[in-house]
């Protein structure tokens, strides 16, 4: 079939995502044509034989001007993007292009976690008390205002890296020390468009904490899944391992996350797409800790999975459907409980092996193991990390079962990690890993 004939989609992603050959395959299935827009180098010529089109994410305005420039004169049924830094280049895309999206005001919000609390406070919702500490020069945390346990995150990076507790001054300043080395390394200057002269303060929340998946239909936000996070998130540091649905809250708290997507959503000014949200609960309420224009990250959007009178899809097939206009009321989860484990790192060095996969794989309700990081690459742990060492999925007649399954697998993982060599800068002095 001719690609001009088919539904053309724009997908905007990384040019490091697993999910981009997830939506790839789906859109094959459903002869959509997908149009690939990367943060890949201009400079090479097609190296992955996908036809993206490079643009720089750090600078969403002009990534969203070079796309028009493009394809101005070319239809697209719908616009996706996959991260929260393509996200907001995508929204800009959309407007020029008079593709349905969401507002490049409430996406940059969402990217923001400052001005997403700040926007949180504004429409009333329960919010930690806050404030943006600058980290030069060093901060006083009692000049500060500062109260403990608190947190510290970074403004605009993602998967928990650089997100530390504090329960005293001391380790506040260590914290503070700490987040100046990460932000101090190549791949963090990279990130032009990130704020690294400051950080966020907020109080530390105790209780579990959720994840919702939804999808915004015509204004109207449909819940997909509820996950639970059956691991402590506790600190010092906040790297997520379990992730299982059907959530076992109460109906009266699954209720509750519910409305408080939907208020966070419509606080934001969210009115299109995936929304992705994490929440904590606890004696004082639920509280919304971030919302985003975006499917759940990484592997993950393999633990669900979807059936209707047309047969079973996965998540991305369902988004896509939705993007081109179909209807997907029809669509409900499948009925056994599923869930997935983020293998975490137990230590920064580099890879040397990976044994005990073959024997995850044939733990009963175990459906497929993943090992996505790569031997002899340097790995990181929390909170300078943001990658795993790989994926477990399972399924279960019921939550408890699959959160059996997938701790039983990690139990059989090992991983040899090398300790990395000290090395000293030849100009400063200075000793890094």
């Amino acid at each position: 079939m001719n690609p001009d004939a088919r539904k053309a989609v724009l997908l905007f992603a990384s040019k490091i995502g697993y999910q981009t050959r997830s939506f790839d395959a789906a859109a094959r299935k459903l002869s959509v044509h997908l149009v690939f827009v990367t943060d890949r180098c201009h400079e090479l010529a097609n190296p992955w034989g996908d036809d993206a089109l490079a643009v720089r994410f750090d600078a969403p305005e002009h990534a969203a001007g070079r796309v028009l420039s493009e394809f101005r004169r070319r239809r697209f049924a719908g616009i996706l993007a996959l991260g929260d830094r393509p996200a907001v280049a995508a929204a800009y895309a959309a407007r020029g292009l008079g593709i349905e999206g969401n507002h490049p005001a409430a996406v940059e919000a969402c990217h923001n976690k400052l001005r997403l609390r700040e926007v949180f406070r504004e429409a009333g919702l329960p919010t930690p008390w806050f404030r943006a500490v600058p980290l030069s020069p060093e901060p006083e945390p009692a000049l500060a205002g500062i109260r403990y346990p608190c947190v510290l995150k970074p403004l605009s990076l993602s998967a928990s890296q650089g997100v530390v507790r504090a329960n005293d001054g001391a380790e506040f300043r260590a914290a503070i020390a700490r987040l100046r080395r990460l932000f101090a390394e190549p791949d963090m200057r990279l990130q032009r468009e990130s704020d690294f002269t400051q950080v966020l303060v907020e109080e530390y929340l105790p209780g579990t904490e959720v994840a919702f998946e939804g999808l915004l239909v015509d204004g109207a936000l449909r819940t997909l899944a509820i996950f639970d996070k059956p691991d402590p998130l506790e600190g010092p540091f906040f790297e997520e391992t379990l992730y299982v649905t059907p959530s076992r809250l109460s109906p009266a708290l699954r209720a509750a996350v519910e409305r408080s997507a939907f208020d966070a959503v419509r606080a934001v000014g969210l009115t299109h797409g995936p929304v992705h949200a994490e929440f904590r609960i606890n004696e004082r309420g639920v509280w919304p800790i971030e919302v985003a224009p975006r499917p759940i990250g990484g592997l993950c959007a393999r633990s669900l999975e979807f059936v209707s009178d047309a047969g079973a899809a996965g998540l991305e097939e369902l988004i896509l459907r939705h993007t081109i206009g179909e209807e997907t009321s029809g669509w409900r989860r499948e009925e056994a409980a599923s869930g997935v484990m983020m293998v975490p790192v137990p230590r920064s060095g580099i890879l040397e092996g990976v044994a005990g996969a073959e024997e995850a794989a044939r733990v009963a309700g175990v459906t497929e193991v993943q090992i996505t990081a790569r031997l002899h690459d340097r790995i990181q742990a929390w909170p300078e990390g943001a990658s795993y060492l790989g994926f477990v999925f399972a399924k279960a007649p019921t939550a408890d079962g699959v959160e059996e399954a997938l701790r039983a697998a990690h139990a059989c993982l090992r991983f040899h990690i090398r300790d990395l060599l000290p090395v000293e800068h030849p100009a400063t002095g200075q000793i890094s890993l």
